[in-house]
């Protein structure tokens, strides 16, 4: 049976809202886990998200301080990197990787050896720009589901969050948009809402 992962990345509560929007606690019922992508800010949104499904979640900037917030406490569903087997895969999870890679710094291959040194991922699940998008880099599937807060980093509004189906060595990444309804699929040859403007 498939493995039907919730990806989520910066939520930035409650600095965007008070709460997650509630469509995102409907959309992940009945997932096997969720993967925070890092830029929590408040770790009580861990609390809330494993009420539906295990956590693991990348410690991202917003846990260590910046922004005059206060470096948030060791927690053990947090960490830098995050190598999970899961379905003959292995999934890597941490806040930041250069997937438009700027060489010879900035690359996925140097953050790679620097924060999956024992094994390469399969797929990298990642957060930071606030910008949704799948792509392959060297091999590997990378998947930044956005954020269903901060879009793009325009005002608070509904953004987007993902999924990733695992079965068996394949992995099947998406993305959703967040509206009054729901979610719908994100359509990538559209513009989106908060560039409607």
């Amino acid at each position: 049976m498939p493995l039907n992962i919730g990806l989520i990345a910066d939520t930035h509560i409650p600095e965007a809202r008070a709460t997650l929007w509630p469509q995102v606690y409907e959309a992940f019922d009945g997932v096997d886990c969720i993967l925070h992508a890092g830029d929590i800010h408040e770790l009580w949104v861990l609390d809330t998200l494993e009420e539906i499904a295990p956590v693991y979640a990348a410690r991202g900037n917003g846990e260590d301080g910046s922004g005059g917030r206060d470096v948030q406490p060791e927690d053990p569903r947090l960490r830098y990197a995050w190598s999970l087997p899961l379905e003959n895969l292995t999934v890597g999870l941490t806040h930041y990787i250069p997937a438009n890679e700027r060489p010879p710094d900035f690359t996925v291959s140097r953050w790679v050896e620097r924060f999956f040194p024992d094994k390469t991922p399969d797929v990298i699940v990642y957060g930071d720009t606030h910008t949704e998008l799948i792509n392959e880099v060297d091999g590997i599937l990378c998947v930044n589901p956005g954020s269903p807060t901060y879009p793009h980093n325009y005002d608070t509004q509904y953004g987007t969050i993902g999924f990733l189906e695992l079965d068996d060595g394949e992995a099947r990444p998406s993305v959703w948009l967040i509206n009054d309804d729901g979610i719908e699929p994100f359509d990538w040859d559209a513009v989106p809402p908060w560039r409607r403007r």
